[in-house]
């Protein structure tokens, strides 16, 4: 079993950066694929970012592609989520979840765990 603390989120301005971490607990972290995920108010939980066992491979939602940066570091049980460019309707609770199937995943029931969550507020 794994426990997933995210932290780095804020009140930002559009334009604006963040780096939101995901802290896993246990000693088998390379051995779970990892996602973002995001959730605004009224609206379903949507896929961001993904990375798979080692970080070799990566992907991303249409709506974020190129303004976010997903990635991880196995010796520190952590992966991060770069934010970049934020625009208010990126306005969410952002989650990370981890599964332990490798590969890549862009739906929430795929994966075996999940964290509290992280506000990220944009103003405009």
């Amino acid at each position: 079993q794994v426990q997933l603390v995210e932290s780095g989120g804020g009140l930002v301005q559009a334009g604006g950066s963040l780096r939101l971490s995901c802290a896993a607990s246990g000693r088998t972290f390379n051995s779970y694929a990892m996602g973002w995920f995001r959730q605004a108010p009224g609206k379903e939980r949507e896929f961001v970012a993904a990375i798979n066992w080692y970080g070799a491979r990566t992907s991303y939602s249409d709506s974020i592609k190129g303004r976010f940066t997903i990635s991880r570091d196995n010796a520190k049980n952590t992966v991060y989520l770069q934010v970049n460019s934020l625009k208010p309707e990126d306005t969410a609770v952002y989650y990370c979840e981890a599964r332990r199937k490798d590969g890549l995943a862009d739906a929430s029931y795929e994966y075996d765990y999940w964290g509290q969550g992280t506000q990220v507020t944009v103003s405009s």
